[in-house]
Protein backbone atom coordinates (compact mmCIF):
# COMPACT_ATOMS: atom_id res chain seq x y z
CA UNK A 1 0.00 0.00 0.00
CA UNK A 2 1.22 3.16 -0.51
CA UNK A 3 0.19 6.35 1.12
CA UNK A 4 -0.66 9.58 -0.76
CA UNK A 5 -1.39 13.57 0.59
CA UNK A 6 -1.32 16.64 -1.18
CA UNK A 7 -1.83 19.58 0.31
CA UNK A 8 -2.23 23.68 -0.84
CA UNK A 9 -0.51 26.49 1.45
CA UNK A 10 -1.76 30.29 0.60
CA UNK A 11 1.04 32.67 2.42
CA UNK A 12 0.88 36.39 2.09
CA UNK A 13 4.59 36.32 0.58
CA UNK A 14 6.97 36.52 -2.41
CA UNK A 15 8.21 33.28 -3.85
CA UNK A 16 11.80 34.01 -2.86
CA UNK A 17 10.69 33.69 0.98
CA UNK A 18 8.87 30.30 0.14
CA UNK A 19 11.88 29.69 -1.83
CA UNK A 20 14.29 30.38 0.78
CA UNK A 21 12.28 28.08 3.14
CA UNK A 22 11.34 25.08 1.10
CA UNK A 23 15.18 24.26 -0.42
CA UNK A 24 16.74 24.12 2.88
CA UNK A 25 16.70 20.43 3.69
CA UNK A 26 17.26 21.35 7.54
CA UNK A 27 13.97 23.08 7.53
CA UNK A 28 11.96 20.20 6.30
CA UNK A 29 13.41 17.84 8.31
CA UNK A 30 13.01 20.10 11.54
CA UNK A 31 9.41 20.47 10.35
CA UNK A 32 8.40 16.27 10.73
CA UNK A 33 7.70 15.13 14.13
CA UNK A 34 9.38 11.76 13.96
CA UNK A 35 12.34 13.00 12.50
CA UNK A 36 14.57 12.99 15.84
CA UNK A 37 17.58 13.95 14.35
CA UNK A 38 19.45 14.90 11.45
CA UNK A 39 22.64 15.10 9.90
CA UNK A 40 23.11 17.54 6.97
CA UNK A 41 25.93 16.61 3.90
CA UNK A 42 27.91 18.84 2.31
CA UNK A 43 26.36 19.80 -0.66
CA UNK A 44 23.39 21.09 0.62
CA UNK A 45 20.89 18.87 -1.05
CA UNK A 46 21.46 15.84 1.16
CA UNK A 47 20.76 14.48 4.24
CA UNK A 48 20.30 12.00 6.67
CA UNK A 49 16.82 12.03 8.77
CA UNK A 50 16.86 10.01 11.80
CA UNK A 51 13.20 8.63 12.57
CA UNK A 52 11.12 7.07 15.09
CA UNK A 53 8.10 6.02 14.94
CA UNK A 54 5.83 4.21 17.17
CA UNK A 55 4.88 0.98 15.12
CA UNK A 56 5.71 -2.70 16.05
CA UNK A 57 8.86 -3.93 15.00
CA UNK A 58 10.57 -0.70 14.50
CA UNK A 59 12.26 -0.53 18.04
CA UNK A 60 14.94 1.78 16.75
CA UNK A 61 15.82 5.07 14.98
CA UNK A 62 15.58 4.73 11.23
CA UNK A 63 18.18 6.83 9.15
CA UNK A 64 16.59 7.72 6.10
CA UNK A 65 18.53 9.09 3.22
CA UNK A 66 17.02 11.81 1.84
CA UNK A 67 18.23 14.15 -1.47
CA UNK A 68 16.88 17.05 -3.86
CA UNK A 69 16.72 15.19 -6.61
CA UNK A 70 15.36 17.88 -8.65
CA UNK A 71 15.23 21.76 -7.85
CA UNK A 72 14.08 24.30 -10.73
CA UNK A 73 15.22 27.79 -8.47
CA UNK A 74 12.81 29.38 -7.11
CA UNK A 75 9.56 27.55 -8.35
CA UNK A 76 10.36 23.86 -7.18
CA UNK A 77 11.95 20.87 -5.03
CA UNK A 78 11.50 17.10 -5.30
CA UNK A 79 13.42 15.33 -2.73
CA UNK A 80 13.23 11.40 -2.21
CA UNK A 81 14.03 9.40 1.17
CA UNK A 82 15.41 6.29 1.19
CA UNK A 83 15.56 3.67 3.91
CA UNK A 84 15.56 0.16 4.87
CA UNK A 85 11.97 0.70 6.34
CA UNK A 86 10.46 3.36 3.72
CA UNK A 87 10.42 5.28 0.61
CA UNK A 88 9.22 8.85 0.76
CA UNK A 89 8.98 11.21 -1.84
CA UNK A 90 8.12 15.10 -1.59
CA UNK A 91 7.60 17.43 -4.45
CA UNK A 92 7.29 21.16 -3.34
CA UNK A 93 5.84 23.74 -5.79
CA UNK A 94 5.57 27.30 -5.66
CA UNK A 95 2.94 29.55 -7.78
CA UNK A 96 3.04 33.35 -7.27
CA UNK A 97 -0.03 34.76 -6.62
CA UNK A 98 -1.88 38.13 -6.52
CA UNK A 99 -2.04 37.89 -2.64
CA UNK A 100 1.56 36.42 -2.59
CA UNK A 101 2.13 32.47 -3.21
CA UNK A 102 1.06 29.17 -2.94
CA UNK A 103 2.97 26.23 -2.11
CA UNK A 104 1.92 23.14 -4.05
CA UNK A 105 3.03 20.21 -1.63
CA UNK A 106 2.95 16.17 -2.81
CA UNK A 107 3.68 13.07 -1.00
CA UNK A 108 4.23 9.57 -1.17
CA UNK A 109 5.41 7.02 1.60
CA UNK A 110 5.84 3.60 0.62
CA UNK A 111 6.80 1.12 3.14
CA UNK A 112 8.56 -1.98 3.21
CA UNK A 113 7.76 -2.68 7.39
CA UNK A 114 4.25 -4.06 8.21
CA UNK A 115 2.61 -0.49 10.14
CA UNK A 116 4.44 2.06 8.00
CA UNK A 117 2.03 2.72 5.72
CA UNK A 118 -0.91 2.72 8.50
CA UNK A 119 1.09 5.46 10.41
CA UNK A 120 1.58 7.25 7.83
CA UNK A 121 -1.61 6.84 6.17
CA UNK A 122 -3.43 8.70 9.65
CA UNK A 123 -0.32 10.49 11.02
CA UNK A 124 0.78 12.62 6.99
CA UNK A 125 -1.65 15.10 6.92
CA UNK A 126 -0.52 16.32 10.46
CA UNK A 127 2.89 16.23 9.23
CA UNK A 128 2.01 18.69 6.63
CA UNK A 129 0.29 20.95 9.40
CA UNK A 130 3.78 21.06 11.07
CA UNK A 131 5.43 21.74 7.87
CA UNK A 132 3.14 24.46 6.84
CA UNK A 133 3.57 25.99 11.13
CA UNK A 134 7.02 25.59 10.49
CA UNK A 135 7.40 27.98 7.02
CA UNK A 136 4.46 30.25 8.55
CA UNK A 137 6.91 30.54 11.81
CA UNK A 138 9.56 31.32 9.21
CA UNK A 139 8.77 33.68 6.57
CA UNK A 140 6.87 35.67 9.79
CA UNK A 141 3.39 34.82 8.93
CA UNK A 142 1.14 34.06 11.97
CA UNK A 143 -1.98 31.74 11.40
Amino acid sequence: MTVRVERTFDLPVPPEDVWGFIAEPEYRAKAISVVSDYDLKGDGKRATWHIELPIPFVNRTVPVETEDVKREKPRYVKFVGKSSAMRVTGEHEIEETEDGSQLHNRFVVEGKVPGIERYFKKHLDDELTNLERALRNEVGVVS
